[in-house]
Protein backbone atom coordinates (compact mmCIF):
# COMPACT_ATOMS: atom_id res chain seq x y z
CA UNK A 1 0.00 0.00 0.00
CA UNK A 2 1.47 3.21 -0.67
CA UNK A 3 0.52 6.58 -1.29
CA UNK A 4 -0.78 8.18 -4.80
CA UNK A 5 -1.42 11.56 -5.75
CA UNK A 6 -2.55 12.10 -9.32
CA UNK A 7 -2.87 16.00 -11.37
CA UNK A 8 -3.83 17.18 -14.51
CA UNK A 9 -6.91 16.95 -15.20
CA UNK A 10 -9.18 19.78 -16.23
CA UNK A 11 -11.41 20.79 -18.93
CA UNK A 12 -11.07 20.48 -22.28
CA UNK A 13 -12.25 20.47 -26.11
CA UNK A 14 -13.62 17.35 -27.94
CA UNK A 15 -10.12 16.53 -29.87
CA UNK A 16 -7.53 18.47 -27.58
CA UNK A 17 -5.01 16.62 -25.04
CA UNK A 18 -4.54 16.65 -21.56
CA UNK A 19 -1.29 14.45 -19.87
CA UNK A 20 -2.12 13.17 -16.50
CA UNK A 21 0.29 12.74 -13.50
CA UNK A 22 0.47 9.81 -11.00
CA UNK A 23 3.00 10.73 -7.96
CA UNK A 24 4.07 7.84 -5.59
CA UNK A 25 6.05 7.40 -2.25
CA UNK A 26 6.70 3.84 -2.82
CA UNK A 27 10.85 3.14 -2.27
CA UNK A 28 10.72 0.23 -4.56
CA UNK A 29 8.46 1.95 -7.36
CA UNK A 30 9.93 -0.14 -9.79
CA UNK A 31 8.42 -3.02 -8.48
CA UNK A 32 4.85 -1.89 -9.32
CA UNK A 33 2.42 -2.02 -11.80
CA UNK A 34 0.59 1.09 -12.68
CA UNK A 35 -3.00 1.04 -13.66
CA UNK A 36 -5.42 4.32 -14.65
CA UNK A 37 -8.79 3.94 -14.37
CA UNK A 38 -12.33 6.22 -14.62
CA UNK A 39 -15.41 6.57 -13.10
CA UNK A 40 -18.98 8.62 -14.26
CA UNK A 41 -20.96 9.53 -11.44
CA UNK A 42 -23.63 6.86 -11.24
CA UNK A 43 -20.89 4.79 -13.28
CA UNK A 44 -18.84 1.60 -12.12
CA UNK A 45 -15.04 2.55 -12.41
CA UNK A 46 -13.74 1.18 -15.99
CA UNK A 47 -9.97 -0.30 -17.20
CA UNK A 48 -8.23 2.85 -19.54
CA UNK A 49 -4.64 1.45 -19.13
CA UNK A 50 -2.17 -0.35 -17.35
CA UNK A 51 1.75 -0.76 -17.06
CA UNK A 52 2.48 -4.41 -15.97
CA UNK A 53 5.55 -6.29 -15.82
CA UNK A 54 5.40 -9.51 -17.51
CA UNK A 55 8.83 -10.98 -16.82
CA UNK A 56 12.08 -9.82 -14.28
CA UNK A 57 12.78 -7.25 -17.15
CA UNK A 58 10.00 -6.25 -18.98
CA UNK A 59 6.51 -4.91 -18.54
CA UNK A 60 4.03 -4.29 -21.34
CA UNK A 61 1.09 -1.27 -21.84
CA UNK A 62 -1.88 -2.20 -21.89
CA UNK A 63 -5.24 -0.14 -23.10
CA UNK A 64 -8.90 -0.53 -23.05
CA UNK A 65 -10.70 -0.81 -26.40
CA UNK A 66 -11.69 3.13 -26.59
CA UNK A 67 -8.77 4.20 -25.89
CA UNK A 68 -6.57 2.41 -28.06
CA UNK A 69 -4.77 4.85 -30.39
CA UNK A 70 -5.27 7.78 -28.67
CA UNK A 71 -4.05 7.72 -24.61
CA UNK A 72 -0.14 6.42 -23.99
CA UNK A 73 0.41 5.37 -20.76
CA UNK A 74 4.55 5.22 -19.66
CA UNK A 75 6.69 6.05 -16.20
CA UNK A 76 10.11 7.17 -15.16
CA UNK A 77 12.52 6.33 -13.06
CA UNK A 78 11.23 9.53 -10.70
CA UNK A 79 8.25 7.86 -9.47
CA UNK A 80 5.91 9.08 -11.82
CA UNK A 81 3.23 7.48 -14.21
CA UNK A 82 2.02 9.44 -16.86
CA UNK A 83 -1.43 8.94 -18.81
CA UNK A 84 -1.49 11.26 -21.87
CA UNK A 85 -4.89 11.59 -23.48
CA UNK A 86 -5.13 12.69 -27.32
CA UNK A 87 -7.95 12.88 -29.54
CA UNK A 88 -10.57 13.05 -25.99
CA UNK A 89 -14.18 12.89 -26.42
CA UNK A 90 -16.79 13.81 -24.15
CA UNK A 91 -17.28 10.14 -23.37
CA UNK A 92 -13.34 10.23 -22.15
CA UNK A 93 -15.15 12.35 -19.16
CA UNK A 94 -14.99 11.12 -15.64
CA UNK A 95 -12.51 11.09 -12.43
CA UNK A 96 -9.56 9.87 -12.86
CA UNK A 97 -8.02 7.35 -10.70
CA UNK A 98 -4.04 6.08 -10.42
CA UNK A 99 -3.50 2.51 -8.83
CA UNK A 100 -0.56 1.03 -8.08
CA UNK A 101 0.24 -3.33 -6.45
CA UNK A 102 2.82 -4.90 -6.24
CA UNK A 103 4.10 -7.15 -9.28
CA UNK A 104 4.47 -10.43 -7.07
CA UNK A 105 2.26 -12.35 -9.69
CA UNK A 106 2.83 -11.44 -13.22
CA UNK A 107 0.24 -10.62 -15.00
CA UNK A 108 -1.41 -7.56 -17.17
CA UNK A 109 -3.76 -6.55 -14.21
CA UNK A 110 -7.03 -4.94 -16.29
CA UNK A 111 -8.97 -4.75 -13.06
CA UNK A 112 -9.89 -2.79 -10.54
CA UNK A 113 -9.85 -5.60 -7.90
CA UNK A 114 -5.91 -6.36 -8.68
CA UNK A 115 -5.04 -2.78 -7.12
CA UNK A 116 -4.83 -2.26 -3.67
CA UNK A 117 -3.45 1.45 -3.70
CA UNK A 118 -5.52 4.31 -5.13
CA UNK A 119 -5.52 7.47 -5.43
CA UNK A 120 -8.22 10.71 -5.23
CA UNK A 121 -8.50 11.07 -8.47
CA UNK A 122 -8.89 13.99 -10.81
CA UNK A 123 -11.60 15.27 -12.88
CA UNK A 124 -11.15 15.40 -16.54
CA UNK A 125 -14.09 16.57 -18.52
CA UNK A 126 -14.44 17.24 -22.46
CA UNK A 127 -17.07 19.45 -23.91
CA UNK A 128 -18.19 19.05 -27.77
Amino acid sequence: QVQLVESGGGLVQAGGSLRLSCATSARTFSSYDMGWFRQAPGKEREFVATISWISTIAYVADYTESVKGRFTIFRDNAKNTYLQMNSLKPEDTGVYYCAATLATIRRVRRRAQDYDSWGQGTQVTVST
